[in-house]
């Protein structure tokens, strides 16, 4: 078997430790007799498999024992309805950043349940920026604010934690959760897709504040009710229970690499040599601004769209996939989330000056 190296924005990269350890387990687990995939939900291996998943996952986010932990299927664009389902609380309005594709697809979600106040948008720079903070239009009065912490499509990540006072913060951290520390305390509400850096698609992590449960719009689903899930620890129907396990297995290999702040380093490392080969090429382009570039989707583009197609069968050729842009960006996109090695960067960083050198 050969594996390349993969750059895919989602379903992203496994660690390779945990794809084999799940190989081991996928026949029977820990003598059991059964696959993950066949024990029930309610039973003890089950039940003992959620919730060490659930306690790493604390210890390695620091997650205050004020907030539940959720773990739900529908990925995070189900949470874009859950969220104002949950979180309006009585009010009519919430803030919401445009930074980018998902950003307006939360707030095209949010708008069925609420008015919607924009507090800033870059959509006229083509989501290449964050607006400055002088020019955040909050509303103290909303329900909550909403942002999405990193833009997968466009590349664009928040340099800073938004101050929004004393009204709940909301952030999408689908791209970015694990990828380093970050102070849960600050916000009324995390949540995120798995497939990035968690582990298989469908299942979504909410990590809520106990005392936002409870107070739900009329004819919430109970799918979409958090005080719901939280009393039925997260299994009020059956639960994704592979996607489950495997969350585990990779909340113990960022462990075992010692913790978020040592993939901090690893992924601004990765980040830092990728961009600086970008910008010494004289070839190639990254369209964001410097400030806001994202240490986990990196965009660029080629002097000409010509020249896509070649880079993109020469790519192949090297065992380096899915490095094609969005269709609603273009060029190329290299997606280096926590399970993507150093190694896939640097064969990707001599691929480019190769293909660049033979193209001037």
């Amino acid at each position: 078997m050969s594996r390349v190296f993969n750059f895919s924005a989602g379903p992203g990269a496994l660690p390779e430790a945990v794809l084999k350890q799940a190989q081991a387990d996928l026949m029977d687990w820990q003598g059991s007799g059964v696959s993950v995939m066949e024990m029930s939900h309610r039973g003890k291996a089950f039940m003992s498999i959620a919730a060490e998943a659930e306690a790493d996952l604390r210890e390695l986010m620091v997650i205050p024992d004020n907030y539940k932990v959720l773990f739900l299927q529908g990925g995070a664009t189900t949470q874009f309805a859950a969220i104002p389902m949950n979180l309006l609380r009585g009010k009519k309005q919430a803030d919401y950043f445009n930074t980018g594709q998902w950003s307006k697809k939360a707030i095209k979600e949010a708008k069925q349940y609420c008015d919607v106040n924009i507090v800033a948008c870059s959509e006229a720079d083509n989501f290449s920026t964050i607006p400055p903070v002088s020019e955040w239009k909050l509303n103290p009065d909303a329900a909550y604010v909403h942002y999405t912490a990193n833009e997968t499509i466009g590349g664009v990540e928040f340099d800073h934690i938004p101050d929004t006072g004393d009204v709940p913060l909301v952030v999408d951290l689908s791209s970015t959760i694990l990828s380093r520390p970050i102070d849960v305390s600050k916000f009324a509400l995390i949540y995120g897709g798995a497939q990035k850096n968690i582990g298989p698609a469908g299942l979504a992590i909410v990590i809520v504040r106990e005392d936002l449960l409870g107070d739900v719009i009329d004819g919430t689903p109970g799918m979409l009710n958090y005080q719901v899930q939280a009393d039925s620890d997260s299994m009020f129907n059956t639960p994704p229970t592979f996607s489950w396990y495997m969350a585990g297995l990779v909340f113990k290999w960022v462990k075992a690499q010692g913790g978020l702040a040592a993939m901090a380093e690893i992924n601004q490392r990765k980040a830092a040599k990728l961009y600086a080969a970008i910008e010494a090429s004289g070839f190639y382009k990254n369209p964001v601004a410097l400030a806001y570039r994202s240490w986990m989707n990196v965009p660029f583009t080629l002097p000409s769209e010509d020249l896509d197609k070649a880079f993109l069968a020469g790519a192949a050729e090297a065992k380096l996939d899915s490095l094609k842009g969005h269709r609603s960006v273009g060029g190329m996109r290299a997606s280096i989330y926590n399970a993507v090695p150093e190694s896939a960067v640097d064969a990707l960083i001599s691929y480019m000056n190769q293909f660049a050198q033979a193209n001037k």
